[in-house]
């Protein structure tokens, strides 16, 4: 019986959804055939296939993973001492990819998939929930005379601006360590800090 090396079965994983990540953002799901993904990763069908059994598979198994980082996030941010702390490190966890030249591709990916695949749209819908939860939680814990909103609304606005700049960084003039800067001030200015 043939065993698995974890170490390489997790590095060819990897691979394939680094592979799937660039033909994504590039064709989205339609315009992107497993076959792309394969020659990307340098990969047969039947290795892609053992891992994922379909495209579709390959797709949410790109943002599975980043829901279960952000999970992980949420729930570390949770257990920090002074809430504006674990406001922020939600805030740069959100906003870690904004770099990524990947990222306005997928995300124009997401919103279709979103639009046609109830079951990506509840694993989209139940990170949004997550996230805005423990913001709301954070800035509950925070002097309400403080925020410039009731709390679900500061984190509400976060989250929606969050989302907003990823689309922004296919402009031309987008600088993302600008954005960054000026979205962590916006931040502030929401939390009264």
């Amino acid at each position: 019986m043939r065993t698995v090396n974890p170490e390489q079965h997790a590095r060819k994983r990897a691979r394939i959804l680094e592979a799937a990540a660039f033909e994504f953002a590039a064709g989205g799901v339609d315009g992107t055939s497993t076959a792309d993904i394969c020659r990307r990763a340098g990969i047969g069908s039947g290795t892609l296939f053992h891992y994922f059994p379909t495209k579709r598979d390959v797709f949410h198994a790109l943002f599975a993973d980043d829901l279960a980082r952000n999970a992980e996030v949420c729930a570390q941010a949770l257990t920090a001492e002074d809430p504006a702390e674990g406001v922020r490190q939600v805030v740069e966890h959100l906003l870690a990819d904004l770099a990524n030249p990947l990222v306005p591709g997928l995300m124009a990916a997401v919103l279709l998939q979103v639009n046609r695949d109830p079951e990506f749209a509840g694993l989209m819908a139940g990170d949004e929930q997550r996230t805005r939860a423990t913001l709301t939680e954070l800035l509950g814990r925070m002097d309400p005379a403080r925020l410039a909103f009731p709390p679900e609304r500061v984190a509400a606005w976060i989250h929606r601006v969050a989302d907003a700049t990823f689309f922004a960084a296919a402009e031309d003039t987008f600088d993302p360590a600008a954005e960054l800067r000026e979205f962590r001030r916006l931040v502030t200015w929401l939390t009264g800090g």
